[in-house]
């Protein structure tokens, strides 16, 4: 069975940090392309960062560019969406997900690609 369980979110004030964790079962993330999107209420979902099977290309949606960092540890299975600065627009559920890919590939940021999705860990940011 193919599960991705999201933890880290929650209440955080403006100009805050949070720390997502993305821990996956059922297959062996080495081999997958990982991307992290979000989707507010009303809105569609959008692609925020993602990360390739190979840890050396990653890409950035330019709303949180240069404020969210994405990374993975293989070896624990477990990708991570650090997230500072937080603003007001950046209140959505965040959902991890993930589509097998070569090694050498670069990851896309298409939610269409991705075939499997976590269950979405809701980030508030609110004063």
């Amino acid at each position: 069975q193919v599960q991705f369980v999201e933890s880290g979110g929650g209440l955080v004030q403006p100009g805050g940090s949070l720390r997502l964790s993305c821990a996956a079962s059922g297959i062996t993330l080495h081999y997958y392309a990982i991307g992290w999107f979000r989707q507010a209420p009303g809105k569609e979902r959008e692609g925020v960062s993602c990360i390739n099977s190979r840890n050396d290309n990653t890409y950035y949606a330019d709303s949180v560019k240069g404020r969210f960092t994405i990374s993975r540890d293989n070896a624990k299975n477990t990708v991570y969406l650090q997230m500072n600065s937080l603003k007001p627009e950046d209140t959505a559920v965040y959902y991890c997900a993930a589509y097998p890919t070569t090694v050498q590939a670069m990851c896309v940021l298409r939610k269409f690609s991705y075939n499997y999705w976590g269950q979405g860990t809701q980030v508030t940011v609110s004063s």
